[in-house]
């Protein structure tokens, strides 16, 4: 069993920043990956950008390439969203996630076994 927590989200303006932090309880293994999936009411939730646990490398969607950075904390079930040049379309509930995969592709929500609650970002113009 594991479980996410969010926290880091706020109202900021265009131009700011913000680092969203998942803190994991439960068993982590570093085979699993983790990422950060956003969602606007009544859509369906899209990839941000995620960390291989094992080798450390990274994926993002080409509007979180070059303004976002995923991270994780060396000896700590912590893994961070560094949130740079934030603009209004940025505005979203950011979900934490984590999974052990099956040969499926780290960019779709439903290959994810656990999920945090979200954090709500707001960016204003």
């Amino acid at each position: 069993q594991v479980q996410l927590l969010e926290s880091g989200g706020g109202v900021v303006q265009a131009g700011d920043s913000l680092r969203l932090s998942c803190v994991a309880s439960g068993r982590i293994f570093s085979s699993m990956v983790m990422g950060w999936f956003r969602q606007d009411p009544g859509k369906e939730r899209k990839f941000v950008a995620a960390v291989y646990l094992r080798s450390n490398s990274t994926d993002y969607t080409d509007s979180a390439k070059g303004r976002f950075t995923i991270s994780r904390e060396n000896a700590k079930a912590t893994v961070h969203l560094q949130m740079n040049s934030l603009k209004p379309e940025d505005t979203a509930v950011y979900y934490c996630a984590a999974g052990v995969f099956h040969g499926a592709t780290i960019r779709i929500a439903r290959a994810y076994t656990y999920w945090g609650q979200g954090t709500q970002v707001t960016v204003s113009s």
